[in-house]
């Protein structure tokens, strides 16, 4: 594995008002970064990030604080491994909970499926709710520069959302086909 290079960003901001310091630490874990203690982080080099990173510069000195940013590269490959394994834990713990919540929807239309609630509106809602969660992996995968470990069973839970999204669909379409009135019935 060639050296990988990082940007190392480390601050300081005044502890009020602690909206500013709040909005920092949300800008960088948006970003991924990884914190390596208290104020001090890293993300992979990259153009964007480091336009992102000078940006946040300036307002750290807006918010009155320090900020020093710099381009690394771990000692060793043990380093980098470390870093790379922090990376990934990040991901990994986002992965973890995305997948708990594609499992409670799965059990939430297994649960509709056998008591047969099968309605437009539940479907609509349900279909909201795997739009989310395509989002919601998207913003995952965005971030996973070094391929996490539950990052296809991610992928793969979601899949199964669909395909038991879709058979639950069938299920609401063919319900409502036997609730229309056939031609010629009397009302």
């Amino acid at each position: 594995m060639s050296a990988l290079e990082w940007l190392l960003l480390t601050y300081k901001v005044p502890a009020e008002p602690a909206r500013k310091r709040v909005s920092i630490w949300r800008k960088l874990k948006g970003m991924g970064a990884v914190y390596l203690q208290g104020g001090v982080c890293v993300l992979p080099k990259t153009d964007d990030h480091l336009r992102r990173l000078k940006v946040l510069e300036n307002e750290i000195a807006e918010a009155e604080g320090e900020a020093l940013l710099l381009a690394t590269v771990g000692l060793d490959q043990k380093q980098q491994e470390k870093i790379i394994a922090r990376f990934n834990a990040d991901r990994d713990d986002e992965y973890k909970e995305f997948i708990e919540k594609c499992i409670a929807f799965e059990a939430e239309i297994a649960e509709e499926t056998r008591v047969q609630h099968f309605t437009f509106a539940e479907l609509e809602e349900n279909e909201q709710e795997l739009t989310k969660f395509k989002t919601w992996i998207a913003k995952i995968q965005k971030l996973d520069f070094y391929t996490a470990e539950r990052a296809r069973e991610a992928q793969e839970r979601l899949t199964r959302s669909e395909e038991i999204l879709d058979a639950y669909a069938h299920n609401v379409f063919a319900a409502q086909e036997e609730n229309r009135p056939t031609e010629g019935a009397k009302s």
